[in-house]
C-alpha cells in the first residue's frame, strides 16, 4: 500500500488514473476513495476535489446503472471527513460532518433506491417467516416495518463506517510517506469533547422518543463514541508500551463479545470525556 500511496501522489495522472480504475472494480471503490482521501489531505480541498471527480464518475455509473450506491456513498463520506480534517485537523468535527452524512444517507436511501430497498426488505420477511416464523408471528404486521428500518440503517451505516476506515487509511498513508508516526500519535490521542459526547448520547436516547430511526441514529451517533473508545483502548496500550499482542486479544474479544463489548466501549469513550482516563494513567518507565 505504501508503493501505491507513492504513485499515486506522483502527479494528478497517476492518482486521478488509479482513482478511477479502482473505483470501477468491483470491491475495490475504497482504494479509490483512500486515494482521493489521500490527495485532499496532502494537497488541499481544490486539487482533491480535481481527483475526485475521476472517481465520481465510475461511482455514479454504479449507482445509477448498477443500482448499487456503495461506491458513491463511501467516496462522499471520505471526501467530506478528508476535507473536515485538512481544515480544521480534527478528527472529532470529521467523525460528525460523517455522522451527520450518514443519517442523510439514511434518509434519502428510500426515496432515491425505493426498488433496492424493498428486494432486501421483501428478502428480509421471508427470512423471518420461514426461519423465525415466532418472531414474524409476534411482530404480526410491524415486522416490515421493523426490517425496512433495519435494512435503512444497516447500509447507511455500513456506509459510514468503510467511510471511517478509509479514510483513516488516507491519513495513515499521508503520515507514512510524510509524517512517520503521526497516525498513531494522533490516533492514540483521539479523544470526543464533553459536548460532543453528550450531544451522541442525547442523540441515540431521544432520538427513538420522536419516532425516527433508531437503529439509523444508533450508527449515527454511535460510531464517533466507538473509535473514540477504541483510540482510548489504543492510547492506554501505548502509554504503557504494551506488547501488541494486548491489542491482538482486545480485536478478538470484540469479534466474539461483539455488541457487549462495543456498548462498553462507548460508555468509555463518554466517561473518558468528561475525565480524561489517558491523563490519569501513569506511563510506563524505561524499566517496564
Amino acid at each position: 500500500m505504501r508503493a501505491l500511496a507513492q504513485y499515486v501522489m506522483r502527479g494528478p495522472l497517476q492518482a486521478g488514473g488509479v482513482a478511477a480504475v479502482t473505483t470501477a472494480i468491483p470491491l475495490l471503490f475504497w482504494i479509490g476513495a483512500a486515494v482521493v482521501g489521500l490527495v485532499i489531505l496532502r494537497l488541499g480541498i481544490s486539487q482533491g476535489l480535481n481527483i475526485g471527480l475521476w472517481a465520481l464518475l465510475p461511482a455514479l455509473g454504479w449507482s445509477i446503472f448498477g443500482q448499487d450506491p456503495t461506491a458513491l456513498a463511501v467516496l462522499l463520506q471520505v471526501m467530506l471527513m478528508a476535507a473536515l480534517i485538512r481544515t480544521t485537523q480534527s478528527w472529532e468535527k470529521a467523525l460528525l460532518g460523517g455522522s451527520f452524512l450518514g443519517i442523510v444517507t439514511g434518509l434519502m436511501l428510500p426515496v432515491i433506491y425505493p426498488g433496492l430497498l424493498e428486494d432486501l426488505v421483501q428478502a428480509g420477511v421471508s427470512f423471518y417467516q420461514q426461519y423465525n416464523a415466532e418472531i414474524a408471528k409476534s411482530l404480526g404486521d410491524d415486522l416490515e416495518t421493523v426490517i425496512r428500518n433495519t435494512m435503512n440503517a444497516s447500509m447507511a451505516g455500513t456506509y459510514l463506517a468503510t467511510g471511517v476506515g478509509v479514510t483513516m487509511m488516507a491519513r495513515a498513508w499521508q503520515a507514512g510517506l510524510y509524517n512517520p508516526g503521526g497516525f498513531r500519535t494522533e490516533f492514540h490521542g483521539l479523544r470526543l469533547s464533553l459536548p460532543i459526547a453528550v450531544l451522541c448520547a442525547v442523540t441515540m436516547v431521544v432520538g427513538p422518543l420522536l419516532g425516527l430511526n433508531t437503529m439509523l441514529l444508533a450508527w449515527a451517533a454511535g460510531t464517533p463514541l466507538f473509535l473514540a473508545g477504541l483510540a482510548l483502548v489504543h492510547g492506554i496500550v501505548g502509554l504503557k508500551k504494551l506488547s501488541g499482542q494486548w491489542l491482538v486479544l482486545f480485536y478478538v474479544a470484540l469479534v466474539l463479545l461483539g455488541p457487549s463489548l462495543m456498548i462498553l466501549l462507548v460508555v468509555l469513550a463518554f466517561v473518558d470525556s468528561w475525565l480524561d482516563i489517558r491523563r490519569r494513567v501513569k506511563p510506563a518507565g524505561p524499566a517496564e
